[in-house]
């Protein structure tokens, strides 16, 4: 099976080479990478990729800047093959991602969502363990019997709506459901849960496979950081979250409804970011964290 991997560019040149150098640095052969530009303003782009000896690797600019949610869904319009990954510009590929990837879909063929094992980096490649991945991996994410963790409908459901302890630049996408599930608009911050969770309700199933196979690039200049010090960040999670207590009421699943009701560890998190908040952050920020917290 050959896994189409695209990328929605629009960030730092260098970090983008090395993402596309870790694609092309997989043992197993079977893949072809699409790079797509949403117009980033530097030249130095389009002539790495012309010199670029790959017929593997395909570069494309859009005419017009059509911003992130739209350039992901560019990637899925383009895509050719049963799966997909949507990798991050900045992130990383393991030398053993499709295998460990093609090793899943083998295990369990009805998931719509695969996710590998992950290991942080910060903005200079080197290792990391903030405070949210500790508790991501270490209390968040499932543990299977046979090695590989399967959750189905309502408990990937409760699962992600507990915590979202998923990294969706990771995940491999069956092509098929995420044509039918879209992404959901006005929530730009937390797009990817939202989609997750959709794909819950339709009584999708995810596969965890803790092989570390993906290098997870967290720095402070990200899109989710600078939403998190303006109060963006907060104020789109609780939006969601009474939305999904709403869906799963509707579909009588009473547990991941008192599970979003209570969003334990949403808050949980906001009480964590709160000391940095308080020095770094504007005042709309700082007032949507304690309203995280408190209502």
């Amino acid at each position: 099976m050959t896994l189409e991997i695209f990328i929605p560019y629009w960030g730092d040149p260098d970090l983008l080479f090395r993402t596309v150098d870790s694609v092309r640095g997989q043992r197993n052969p079977d893949w072809r990478l699409e790079v797509i530009d949403d117009c980033y303003p530097d030249e130095s782009v389009p002539a790495w990729f012309r010199d670029l000896d790959d017929d593997r690797v395909t570069y494309t600019r859009n005419t017009q800047n059509l911003g992130i949610t739209e350039n992901y869904r560019e990637a899925i319009r383009r895509a050719t093959q049963p799966y997909i990954t949507i990798l991050g510009c900045d992130d990383l590929l393991h030398p053993d991602y499709v295998d460990v990837i093609n090793r899943t879909i083998a295990a369990v063929p009805d998931a719509d969502v695969i996710q590998p094992g992950v290991d942080v980096i910060d903005e200079h490649g080197e290792l990391v363990r903030p405070l949210v991945d500790r508790v991501k991996q270490g209390m968040l994410a499932p543990r299977g019997a046979s090695g590989i963790a399967v959750l189905r409908g309502e408990a990937m459901a409760t699962s992600l709506i507990r915590g979202d302890w998923l990294y969706w630049p990771s995940l491999t996408f069956r092509t098929s459901t995420l044509r039918r599930i879209d992404f959901r608009d006005g929530l730009p911050i937390i797009q990817d849960l939202a989609l997750l969770m959709d794909i819950a309700f339709e009584g999708g199933t995810l596969a965890y496979n803790p092989t570390v196979a993906f290098s997870y690039r967290r720095h402070g200049g990200s899109a989710s950081q600078k939403a998190l010090l303006d109060g963006r960040r907060f104020r789109d999670e609780r939006s969601y979250y009474r939305q999904a207590r709403l869906l799963a009421q509707a579909k009588g699943w009473r547990r991941t409804a008192a599970t979003a009701r209570l969003r334990l560890f949403s808050r949980l998190h906001a009480m964590a970011e709160l000391p940095g908040l308080l020095r770094h952050g504007t005042p709309a920020g700082i007032r949507s964290t304690l309203a995280h917290v408190f209502l």
